[in-house]
């Protein structure tokens, strides 16, 4: 897949999945912003990236406030003159029971992973239709979307509110030649994980292709529904996860 002259912002990307589709996007010849809510993380990640001979710029902010949202837009046009893809990736887990979650949680997760994927859809939308040359959109689902997982109601929920928005979003953004989908990782590696000294065994015993997700089977995926070989998949929501959610054993 070739990416070359493609302008690509992506959320949440200092580490994990999202770095390694930053990754994997420059590689292959896009302009990427890489954004994260972390400073710090977000220079060394770069960094890393453009000493691969990539082209990666680093955005640091808070993609759950509308104003920086619209100044990530801006700057990637400003920048490298369009925005082509954008790949909604920024979200937090906050566990809780449910009949004790409080308000503040509650509101916290549907502010970053609702109204942050929401508005940077909208505001990269509203840019692409300005040009008029399309671009594609992709929005980050989760298993516990499909599946129910104890002390994640409120994040199960905002995952499968993504995929209802990528599917409704076909009506309004295909006239402008715009494709969204989501894409629904399962239990995959990552720095957050991997000190997790039962997750890989765990994870691996219970899933039928026998392991885990890696970041880069997470990005494989994700870099086809925003190529040009995809252009004519949208609304659609695909699962990565080794075949877990045709089986859903619980993680014990």
């Amino acid at each position: 897949m070739n990416f070359k002259n493609k302008t690509a912002i992506v959320t949440g990307a200092g580490q994990g999945i999202g770095f390694e589709i930053c990754r994997q996007l420059s590689l292959n010849g896009a302009h990427v912003l890489l954004n994260d809510i972390d400073e710090n993380l977000a220079d060394a990640a770069s960094r890393k990236i453009t000493n691969e001979s990539g082209n990666c710029m680093a955005v640091a902010g808070d993609v759950s406030d509308i104003s920086f949202i619209d100044r990530l837009v801006d700057l990637a046009v400003e920048k490298f003159s369009s925005i082509d893809i954008v790949i909604a990736n920024a979200g937090i887990t906050l566990f809780g029971d449910f009949l004790s979650y409080p308000p503040t949680s509650f509101y916290k997760v549907m502010q970053v992973n609702l109204g942050g994927s929401f508005f940077l859809t909208q505001a990269a939308a509203n840019k692409m239709k300005e040009q008029k040359n399309g671009g594609s959109i992709l929005l980050m689902s989760s298993v516990t979307g499909h599946q129910a997982h104890k002390n994640l109601a409120a994040y199960g929920m905002t995952k499968a509110a993504l995929e209802m928005l990528a599917k409704n979003l076909v009506i309004e953004l295909s006239p402008h030649h715009i494709n969204i989908n989501a894409i629904a990782p399962g239990a995959t590696l990552t720095e957050r994980t991997v000190d997790d000294k039962d997750y890989e065994r765990t994870w691996s015993r219970i899933t039928p292709m026998g392991r885990p997700a890696t970041t880069m089977d997470i990005a494989h995926a994700a870099l086809f529904l925003v190529s040009d070989e995809a252009k004519h998949i949208t609304g659609q929501s695909l699962l990565i996860d080794g075949g877990w959610t045709a089986v859903s054993p619980e993680p014990f």
